[in-house]
């Protein structure tokens, strides 16, 4: 497998030139590269590696059983593996898969007291196995989340350099048309990262064999994956429950109005039979909720109703494995796709948008005159996004930016196959430009 560029690379580098860094902790679903990049990283810039994980070793599960005190770590280590090496100031200590064992979260208070040894920890579905003792450790480390590649990162994978990336961010900064050979080249880089996802064993494979052979059958492999982490993993939880939730998410896409309802995933299914469940595959990094905001208005987070969403795939090549045989096809040939074609162009921009660091809120109002996909902001305006999966009317973003009563937009944003453009309301960019937005309402 080639390696491929991840943006925590630079993360982590910037990290252990940090003279006041803490324990580390990545935080991500199953299968999105954690533990190579952080392998790379080591082996890059570390004498001496002490690497441990917590699934496999099991032999190390009880080097806290004697206290957190660093020595004593170290030495129950060593008693296990006498030919580890610990060096201060040279060696990096790599706790894998620390969901298999919470315990190691309150050693890393005294890691960072000592501050001979630098500590990164990574695992999956770790917010739901260590919440009970997380505050121990609350004020001695830092978090840091991780996705799979976003479309930068699968734009890096094909061999495009930083200056060429750069170009299509100034083309957006000046408001500039792409070129012809610009817009159609990335439309089509676009059209395979929405096939293919950002997961790196599948990217690696696309960009190595230049074809799509096998990549369906390596995206449903993923999703019986984390099948088997919910019977595995879901403790206290109906796991059954967990699983209807997480088989019917395509099914609730393909409707119309995209609304999750608890009614609709079984018969006679009640919402307080389902507690707990959307916050599992939410924490296990499965998911992209979206919430409904209760007004267009600021600020985002105090003004939602949390009982009325839409979920996501956080990876939209999940999303494309997890429909029928003919969906990956459909959508490589650009044959019609229904209503599923407006939901993969929302996933994928979901997917985008909480990549690059946003939360997911979208609108509809009681009358459903005004819907609208997604809301971001700026430092001091509400930005509704349009995403359209064809170039018709934009009736929803008009009234928004037109109307006084909604105060705080004062522009918008429309996602579609066109070109970059500025109409007086909103900006129109290609979907592909989608990950330079916050970089570019931050900047502009």
């Amino acid at each position: 497998m080639n390696r491929l560029r991840r943006k925590i690379d630079k993360y982590l580098v910037d990290w252990k030139n940090d003279k006041n860094k803490m324990p580390l902790i990545v935080k991500g679903a199953r299968q999105i590269g954690k533990t190579d990049a952080i392998e790379y990283f080591a082996n890059s810039c570390y004498k001496y590696i002490v690497e441990i994980n917590f699934a496999i070793q099991k032999q190390y599960l009880g080097i806290f059983d004697n206290g957190f005190e660093v020595d004593t770590i170290i030495k129950n280590i060593s008693l296990i593996n006498p030919e580890l090496k610990f060096i201060p100031n040279e060696t990096l200590i790599f706790f894998d898969e620390l969901q298999a064992c919470p315990n190691c979260v309150t050693s890393l208070k005294s890691f960072n007291i000592d501050g001979r040894f630098d500590v990164i920890c990574s695992g999956s579905l770790m917010e739901i196995n260590y919440k009970e003792i997380e505050s121990n450790s609350v004020g001695n480390k830092i978090d840091y989340n991780m996705y799979s590649m976003d479309f930068e990162e699968f734009l890096w994978a094909k061999g495009y350099s930083d200056n060429q990336i750069e170009d299509l961010y100034k083309c957006m900064v000046e408001l500039k048309p792409l070129s012809s050979v610009q817009y159609d080249v990335m439309m089509e880089n676009f059209k395979e990262y929405m096939i293919v996802g950002g997961m790196p064993a599948i990217v690696n494979r696309f960009v190595t064999q230049k074809n799509y052979s096998g990549i369906l059958e390596l995206q449903r492999q993923i999703l019986l994956d984390y099948e088997e982490d919910i019977i595995k993993y879901a403790f206290g939880l109906d796991q059954g429950k967990i699983l209807n939730v997480y088989r019917k998410i395509s099914t609730f896409l393909g409707n119309e109005n995209k609304k999750f309802q608890i009614s609709k995933v079984e018969d006679g299914a009640r919402s307080r039979e389902y507690i707990g469940t959307l916050e599992w595959l939410d924490n296990a990094g499965i998911i992209n909720i979206s919430y409904c905001m209760e007004q267009p208005e600021l600020p985002l987070r105090g003004n939602y109703n949390p009982d009325n969403f839409r979920i996501y795939f956080s990876d939209t090549g999940i999303l494309i494995g997890a429909l029928d045989d003919e969906a990956q096809e459909d959508l490589r040939y650009n044959k019609n796709f229904n209503t599923y074609k407006g939901a993969i162009y929302e996933n994928i921009v979901g997917d985008m948008l909480v990549k690059a660091g946003y939360k997911l809120y979208f609108y509809k109002n009681e009358k459903g005159t005004i819907e609208m996909d997604f809301f971001i902001r700026d430092k001091d305006s509400l930005i509704p996004v349009e995403v359209k999966a064809n170039d018709n009317a934009t009736i929803s973003l008009n009234k928004l930016i037109s109307e006084n009563k909604y105060k705080d937009i004062k522009y918008g944003i429309k996602l579609c196959n066109k070109n970059i453009g500025f109409n007086g309301k909103f900006y129109t960019f290609p979907y592909f430009l989608t990950f330079l937005l916050k970089r570019y309402l931050k900047e502009k």
